[in-house]
């Protein structure tokens, strides 16, 4: 029996190879086009898809530290793409959420997204992508690995 450990093979290790190289291909798409970072991204399409948002729901809702989110909504706000408001039940906290300019810039970078997913889905052709669809949901539901687990 062979107890070698090959990394190239180790299931976590090829998830994240794969989602990064997918990850940095369409950051290049929208670095590009809109001159987003990553977190910058991450921030407009978290506000697009839920709407007001604290800065922490932000990180909560795209696994990013706080400092990338400060970070990102403060260039966002530079931009004028989002706007803070205070929280009148609790004034420790701010609302976030996108301005007009923020909502239209928003629904360009989802045409953009949904024309990398389908080049994707082209990429990889029809089969692999229910196959692909049914893993990844399986992984989701199985809920989060404990840390001893993870990789």
């Amino acid at each position: 029996m062979d107890d070698k450990f090959v990394l190239a093979e180790f299931f976590p290790y090829r998830l994240n190879r794969a989602s990064e190289t997918v990850s940095l291909r369409f950051a290049h798409r929208y670095k590009t086009e809109f001159g987003l970072t990553r977190p910058e991204w991450r921030t407009i399409a978290a506000l697009g898809s839920v709407g007001v948002m604290t800065a922490k729901d932000i990180g909560i809702h795209s696994t990013m530290h706080k400092t990338k989110v400060s970070r990102a909504v403060h260039a966002l706000e530079q931009r004028r793409w989002l706007k803070r408001v205070e929280d009148d039940a609790d004034r420790r906290f701010e609302q976030i959420e996108l301005t007009p300019l923020g909502r239209k810039k928003h629904a360009e970078l989802t045409v953009l997204a949904r024309r990398y997913q389908d080049s994707l889905k082209n990429l990889l052709g029809k089969e692999a992508i229910v196959q692909l669809d049914a893993a990844l949901r399986a992984i989701e539901n199985a809920g989060e690995l404990s840390m001893g687990e993870g990789g």
